[in-house]
């Protein structure tokens, strides 16, 4: 795993209990805080090469939030980002079932096969289809939870700044709660469930258990697994 790869995993990783700490502490430094740990999520890769316009942007974005910290802003960015990630993934699941696109939990399946995903048993071929769309619904779902938590949540919430009081309302921190904690906490049941329906339903798997599964998963490498959502 190279060290970039790495980083921004544990940035990635980092991100949904900050972003409920921020939310929690109802401060803008805090909020700061969060959002330069998602910032360095995208920039970490080009500003370790380095290269100049990620350390110009890193750089301008940390003036910019540090400048907004007493305000009101970037407690409202923390809104965005449980709203905007599940549904990119939703989207990225999603557009490999157009045909002639292989799905993407196909794709995987057939490195983890180290065989092209052409090549998969056609009852493996239709299971990886039909995975790739129930991780599509579930992401789309929880995103347009996330979305109406975001308008929802009283105070702080979109309803509410616009002036507008939610028919029905959530705390601020319950509304983060779910959407930047439990909500991944749903993702990591699914993965889990489905780990144990499949070793049911396919005996013959390249992998010896959960753990086995996982390291055979990170050994696919980071060149893989950035390529996977192209």
């Amino acid at each position: 795993m190279s060290g970039a790869f790495a980083l921004r995993f544990a940035f990635a990783l980092a991100y949904p209990p900050l972003a409920y700490w921020a939310t929690r502490a109802g401060s803008g430094g805090a909020a700061v805080i969060a959002l330069l740990d998602l910032a360095l999520v995208f920039l970490v890769g080009p500003l370790l090469r380095p290269r100049a316009w990620a350390w110009g942007v890193a750089a301008g974005l940390a003036l910019a939030l540090f400048a907004l910290r007493h305000g009101e802003v970037p407690q409202v960015l923390l809104l965005a980002p449980p709203v905007v990630f599940l549904a990119l993934l939703a989207w990225l699941f999603g557009r490999t079932l157009r045909r002639p696109r292989q799905p993407l939990i196909a794709r995987i399946v057939a490195a983890l096969h180290e065989c092209p995903a052409e090549q998969l048993p056609p009852e493996l071929a239709r299971y990886a289809r039909r995975l790739t769309a129930a991780w599509t619904l579930l992401l789309a779902v929880l995103a347009v939870v996330n979305g109406v938590l975001a308008c929802a949540e009283v105070p702080g919430g979109v309803l509410a700044r616009l002036g507008h009081a939610p028919t029905w309302g959530i705390a601020r921190e319950h509304g983060s709660l779910i959407a930047n904690l439990l909500n991944y906490g749903v993702v990591g049941g699914f993965f889990v469930g489905e780990y144990a329906l499949r070793r049911r339903w396919f005996r013959e798997l390249p992998y010896r258990h959960f753990l086995d599964f996982l390291q055979r998963m990170g050994r696919l490498g980071p060149a893989f697994w950035s390529g996977l959502f192209r």
